[in-house]
């Protein structure tokens, strides 16, 4: 039977994909279509699941779903080897998969022994995981977005946040020595994991591989390195690299002129970096185009977020709300919009300005998220006579 290529195919597999989603039996479709499954590879199922959702599929039903995708493909992903060297973003969380799944299966096993003081251990590293999700958050997902890959992105999003709501469960279980749920929320992160890991492992980093530049890797493994890595992480898989400082040159030699003054752009610079306070700018198309780099920055930024659309710099979950504050801003129906949560014992302020030109036209929005703790317990008085 003659192999099916390009658009034809893909819709072939779309109807397949529908028809498993309406219950159909996958062994059977694997059989009637077996033939037609040749030569699919991770990139392909990424365009697929990021084609159904821009026709209309909700995020949420693919995810359900994804590992029945996998499991109608996965005589043909398993033969995609991973060509990567120690070093490479792509080995290093490779990797990470590989000592998270140990870890989380060691942690059941333990759990069954009542061993507190290694399940003490493994939860400090499945704590120090969180820089793993993070990496792929705010590095690998804005380069794949940036090559037309968002869907399959914002589904790991999800799970990520799956996964962080039962670790959360676990460390309440454990220190409430509830063996009982501890047993059951540890089977059920194994679970997720696997399934997750496998997910990233024979499509996510595939599709990365496929379309990320080899230029950008170096710039991907900078990301990486800034935001740092898991205590288990070992050392000969990262490769930092040394980079030299070079002395800074002046930015510019004339300054930049404002109605109420002037400052030099080295000097605007620093001074935007030393507010006490962490800003970003979102531009009127809702582009990231600017944070400052604050000494205690409350929420991680790295410089792949530049040019990213906002909406996805957000979990899933949170971006209808970004969403009806941005529609609010732009439709002049607000100009502030501010909330206030508690955050790793900080109590942190975030709000959100609107920003116009003199004629009230929206040029974008400016984030500024600040942490209060402190600022709460002020009273009475203190002047300046009293430094």
């Amino acid at each position: 039977m003659s192999e099916l290529f390009g658009k034809e195919k893909k819709e072939l597999i779309k109807n397949i994909i529908k028809r498993i989603h309406q219950g159909e039996d996958i062994k059977k479709l694997k059989e009637e279509f077996k033939d037609k499954l040749k030569g699919i590879n991770p990139l392909m199922i990424a365009q697929i699941e990021e084609e159904l959702i821009k026709e209309g599929m909700k995020r949420e039903e693919i995810q359900k779903f994804c590992a029945l995708h996998l499991a109608l493909f996965e005589e043909e992903i398993e033969e995609t080897p991973i060509l990567t060297e120690a070093g490479h973003p792509i080995y290093i969380l490779m990797s990470e998969h590989r000592l998270l799944l140990k870890l989380a299966n060691e942690f059941y096993q333990e759990i069954l022994k009542r061993e507190k003081e290694r399940l003490e251990e493994i939860i400090h590293h499945f704590k120090e995981s969180e820089s793993h999700y993070l990496r792929e958050e705010n590095v690998l997902f804005p380069y794949l977005e940036k090559h037309g890959i968002t869907q399959p992105p914002a589904i790991m999003w999800m799970e990520h946040d799956m996964i962080r709501k039962v670790k959360k469960n676990i460390y309440q279980a454990f220190e409430e020595e509830n063996w009982e749920e501890l047993t059951e929320k540890a089977k059920e992160l194994a679970e997720l994991l696997n399934s997750h890991f496998y997910k990233e492992n024979n499509i996510l980093f595939p599709t990365a591989l496929n379309v990320i530049k080899k230029e950008e890797w170096p710039e991907i493994k900078k990301g990486f390195d800034e935001i740092g890595y898991c205590c288990f992480t070992p050392e000969e898989i990262i490769k930092k690299e040394e980079v030299a400082v070079i002395e800074e040159k002046e930015k510019s030699l004339f300054p930049i002129n404002f109605e109420t003054g002037n400052f030099y752009l080295n000097e605007l610079e620093a001074l935007l970096n030393t507010l006490p306070f962490d800003i970003t700018f979102v531009d009127k198309d809702d582009t990231v185009r600017y944070f400052n780099q604050s000494k205690e920055r409350i929420f991680l930024r790295t410089k792949a977020v530049l040019g990213r659309k906002v909406q996805q710099c957000h979990p899933p979950k949170s971006i209808h709300i970004v969403e009806r504050i941005l529609n609010d801003f732009k439709s002049k129906k607000r100009d502030v919009a501010e909330f206030w949560i508690s955050h790793q014992g900080k109590f942190v302020h975030i709000r959100y300005f609107a920003v116009r030109d003199k004629n009230g036209e929206y040029l974008g929005c400016i984030e500024v998220t600040q942490d209060i703790t402190e600022i709460k317990k002020l009273e009475g008085e203190k002047r300046i006579y009293d430094y």
